[in-house]
């Protein structure tokens, strides 16, 4: 009776300490669920990466010369620190402010320069991270102002339509060339998209077997683009493939000729900018027709910075790759 009882005893105790114990894990478990998660702090001393950066391009006496500034932003410097100071003086994003201990933010020349890298280099937000010190997604955040700043800011006067003046020089210069009452030369260069939604690959994807986004242009022979349309592929009509007759080898041969002015156009704009060279990552319609915008607003102002240089139509120093260009 009494062994009896000693077993019920030594039951009920381990019932209590199994229940004990469950409910500590449980509102532990709790506790660590209900516990808001933070971000990993890393100190990067953005003001090395401030004066690392003023130091190699835009002191008295630069590391870099004018030609490797050139080289790396794809433009000259006055022109970068055109845009720096459009963007730090009218977009509240670049303003260098102080934080709640004083301290200051990223500068709009660490900002800028990461956005335009991005572009020119094609690659991810957190490759500059050890050199401009900031990490991949204020990269991204830096990339998304910079592109609404420069569409915002300059798209007006760099993708405008063509002025009355305008108009008569494209003439003037399409009669010169054989081409009476031509303006430009129209075509169309693909962008792969990886990252199609799977719903609209088939109003995306062409012969190739890969969705692409097609920007379709009107260039003149100075590289200028003065038409610029983003979206969904189009079809244009070929040269004439077997010209018959001296009359219609001469049209080809000049038709051919003056269709090169888009196509030496899109080698530029992807020489310079191997964003939209390389396959595109996003999701965003909208951002990824941001970015193209972007590009071609930039390339218009180079070719206005650069008209009469030798430098306007050299890419070789850019870096290389396939292709994307089709007209068909």
């Amino acid at each position: 009776m009494s062994s009896s009882s000693s077993d019920e005893v030594d039951e009920a105790l381990e019932e209590i300490v199994d229940q004990v114990v469950d409910n500590f894990i449980d509102s532990m478990v709790d506790v660590q669920a209900n516990k808001p998660k933070r971000r990993a702090y890393i100190e990067r001393d953005r003001e090395q990466g401030q004066n690392q950066l003023w130091d190699d391009y835009f002191s008295d006496h630069p590391t870099y010369s004018a030609d490797m500034f050139r080289r790396h932003f794809r433009m000259n410097k006055p022109l970068f620190l055109r845009i720096v100071d459009r963007l730090s003086n009218e977009v509240p994003y670049f303003q260098q402010r102080r934080n709640a201990h004083g301290r200051f933010g990223l500068s709009a020349l660490q900002k800028c320069t990461t956005a335009i890298r991005i572009l020119a280099y094609g690659q991810s937000g957190d490759t500059n991270d050890e050199y401009l010190r900031l990490g991949e997604s204020t990269s991204r955040l830096c990339l998304e102002n910079v592109t609404n700043g420069i569409i915002q800011l300059f798209g007006d006067e760099y993708l405008r339509s063509s002025t009355p003046e305008d108009l008569q020089r494209l003439l003037d210069l399409g009669e010169a060339r054989g081409f009476p009452c031509m303006i430009g030369s129209i075509d169309c260069m693909h962008w792969e998209w990886k990252n199609c939604p799977t719903a609209w690959k088939g109003q995306y994807t062409r012969g190739s077997g890969k969705p692409t986004i097609v920007l379709e242009a009107v260039a003149s022979q100075d590289l200028w683009i003065w038409h610029a349309f983003f979206g969904l592929p189009a079809t244009f009509i070929q040269s004439i493939r077997l010209p018959q007759g001296p009359k219609a080898e001469l049209f080809a041969e000049r038709q051919e000729s003056t269709r090169k002015d888009v196509e030496r156009a899109f080698g530029v704009l992807q020489s310079r900018f191997a964003i939209v060279k390389n396959p595109v990552l996003l999701w965003d319609k909208e951002k990824i027709g941001r970015i193209m915008r972007t590009c071609v607003i930039l390339h218009n102002m180079i070719v206005e910075n650069e008209r009469g240089e030798n430098t306007l139509t050299d890419t070789s120093e850019f870096e290389s790759g396939e292709s994307s260009r089709s007209s068909r």
